[in-house]
């Protein structure tokens, strides 16, 4: 995987998941991600106040409620699901592999102290995002190093890069959701949603990013760090991939939180559209999430099919994650051969 002199090991990072559907555990996830100034960047002071007076305590036990109806007998969907990727890729690249969420459990901190104990001196790290979001993988990756200043200071830390564009990600897309299309009308792809002024934020060049409705479509240094960009990206080049003509899918993003303005079309307005304009069998599949979790088993599988049904639309098929789908298990070795061959990554901030 790279140089003789270097002890390996991967760390895998996902976002995270309450420790149980319990009431008491989601608060507490709930405050641990709400309090993260990368995903509500506001000032402290106004933060701590929304998120501990008014989201924690009373979205809680509807979230709570939420986790309860995927719950799986071995515990969340996107722990389960991570830890079997992390043992696949343990197999895979034969070296040590450890599984860490941003939010709860198991803990970043802790996993870079397991992998210091075999002695890994050279860590990958593996987000376990695709698209760049100041919200997710910068949040992510900052948090690693700054835990890495701490606990494995001698380390060499080795980035995997958004990879929104990596032809076996892209492959392994197509492949995933081919199977479902040839018995439904329409795909819609739905990503995650952000604030528009997380997207403005992450501009390298300040003049760029929702400057203008087609800004995503020009060549411009803003994609390296540009969510919309990159979700628009992967979308094209998967419907490219598996032979999708326009007019049979389009995208929308899901998940807003609070009354700023986010990145449209809104999934659920996009649901019930779609069915109003004769769709009768709809896929959604929802790239920007790797591992199945509350977002696509509760809020698409669940409620946006409730909401698709009740607007006239007849069946909605939940295309999976890619979950643990070998040519994504794949994909995902390679990217971490990749990085490991390319040198340490310097223990700087990645915000341009």
């Amino acid at each position: 995987m790279a140089d003789q002199n270097a002890k390996l090991g991967v760390l895998l990072v996902n976002l995270g998941t309450p420790d149980s559907p319990d009431v008491s555990d989601v608060r507490a996830y709930l405050r641990e991600f709400l309090m993260d100034p990368r995903v509500i960047d506001i000032p402290y002071p106004a933060r701590f106040l929304l998120v501990n007076g008014v989201i924690a305590p009373f979205r809680a036990a509807q979230s709570a409620h939420a986790y309860r109806s995927i719950w799986l007998p071995e515990g969340s969907p996107l722990a389960t699901i991570s830890q079997q990727v992390a043992e696949e890729l343990k197999t895979r690249l034969g070296v040590p592999v450890e599984l860490a969420m941003r939010y709860r459990n198991p803990s970043i901190s802790s996993a870079l102290v397991r992998l210091a104990g075999l002695g890994v001196n050279a860590i990958t790290v593996l987000p376990m995002f695709p698209h760049y979001a100041m919200s997710s993988y910068e949040s992510a990756i900052e948090r690693v190093k700054e835990f890495a200043r701490k606990l494995a200071p001698h380390a060499a830390l080795r980035i995997v890069a958004p990879y929104f564009d990596a032809p076996a990600y892209i492959r392994s897309l197509a492949a995933s959701v081919m199977p479902y299309l040839p018995e439904v009308d329409h795909l819609l792809f739905s990503f995650h949603g952000v604030p528009e002024r997380h997207i403005r934020r992450a501009d390298p060049t300040g003049c760029h990013c929702l400057r203008r409705a087609d800004c995503c479509a020009s060549d411009s240094p803003a994609r390296a760090t540009c969510y919309r960009s990159q979700c628009l990206h992967t979308m094209a080049a998967v419907a490219h991939e598996a032979g999708l003509q326009e007019g049979r899918y389009s995208y929308a993003f899901q998940s807003r939180l609070g009354r700023d303005r986010w990145l449209q079309p809104f999934t659920v307005e996009a649901l019930t559209q779609l069915a109003r304009n004769g769709v009768r069998k709809l896929a959604v599949m929802c790239p920007s999430f790797t591992a199945d979790c509350l977002e696509t088993l509760e809020e698409i599988g669940i409620r946006g099919r409730n909401t698709f049904r009740e607007a006239g639309g007849d069946s909605l098929t939940l295309v999976p994650c890619l979950n643990t789908h070998p040519m994504w298990l794949d994909a995902l070795a390679r990217l971490a051969r990749d990085a490991a061959g390319a040198g340490p990554t310097p223990l700087a901030e990645t915000r341009p």
